[in-house]
């Protein structure tokens, strides 16, 4: 992958074009690894991380409905209800086509809505697991931004926008996620699926189907994860707040929590190399070696 390339297609049980990639070779007792992407972003956001990992890993990247290069269309289920389901179901898909091994499940990383989507999956779907790290993930109430609820509560109005108005709007969006800022090449290869006449409506369509009800239905069940888990923070995340994450670690028996200094919400932008190494670490056969943040 030169550029930033999705070269499969799996069709969900929606009737949905989900596109996905795979990256690297199976490795003896190495788990194979899954990312997922959160909103308003797509698997992009996992290129540098993605390569780092896959000498060493078999990993997969793929965009959820309604996001990136998966199907955009009117009437579309995007709720993250919908996109644990299909989580599960590109998990069987890649264990019946030998993708995956059945008896040797991945080990799965997930940023933002896609902590929401990979915790519903496996509390309420059973998806298996080897091991799970959530990053800034959207897990615990109350979550969303003032701007997050403003644009969900009024989809009719906002997506009434000028096409320029409607690029600046998301522009500025994208661009808070970032503590330092994003890189002018970076920030619009993350606007420009939103910007199309199929994206316009995705991008009010995602906000407004997504509330906390698909966290409260899970929150109280954290307790029962028996897998090892890692929690990375951006410290300086202006979307969700680091205090967030000690309050999830606390509730995850055994998880260990990881903060980094200097990013925002898009950690894997702002401090990708020290979020590579937290993960290769955690991933690693045997587990970490590394303690740690006191939090």
């Amino acid at each position: 992958m030169t550029d930033w390339t999705l070269d499969r297609t799996f069709r969900a049980a929606s009737g949905d074009a989900v596109r996905w990639a795979a990256l690297g070779a199976r490795r003896a007792g190495a788990p194979p690894v899954v990312l997922l992407h959160g909103t308003p972003f797509s698997s992009y956001v996992w290129r540098a991380v993605a390569r780092a990992l896959a000498p060493w890993h078999r990993v997969f990247v793929w965009d959820m409905p309604g996001f990136g290069a998966s199907e955009m269309r009117d009437g579309q289920d995007v709720s993250l209800a919908a996109q644990a389901r299909v989580f599960g179901e590109l998990l069987a898909h890649w264990e019946a086509t030998d993708e995956l091994d059945p008896a040797s499940p991945p080990a799965v990383v997930a940023h933002d809505i896609g902590g929401c989507v990979a915790l519903r999956a496996h509390l309420l779907h059973g998806a298996r697991y080897a091991r799970l790290a959530l990053v800034d993930p959207v897990a615990l109430a109350p979550w969303g931004s003032p701007t997050y609820r403003l644009l969900g509560a009024h989809p009719e109005v906002f997506g009434q926008l000028p096409p320029p108005l409607h690029r600046a709007l998301v522009r500025e969006y994208v661009s808070s996620a970032s503590a330092p800022g994003l890189p002018p090449g970076v920030l619009d290869r993350l606007v420009e699926p939103w910007c199309s006449e199929a994206g316009r409506p995705a991008f009010y369509r995602q906000i407004q189907q997504n509330d906390q009800r698909f966290t409260d239905e899970v929150q109280d069940r954290y307790g029962e994860l028996d897998l090892p888990t890692l929690i990375c923070w951006g410290a300086q995340d202006s979307w969700i707040p680091a205090a967030k994450g000690r309050e999830l670690a606390a509730r995850i028996p055994g998880a260990r929590l990881r903060l980094i200094e200097g990013a925002g919400h898009l950690v894997q932008e702002d401090a990708p190399a020290e979020l590579t190494a937290a993960l290769a670490d955690f991933l690693r056969p045997g587990g970490p070696t590394t303690a740690p943040d006191a939090g």
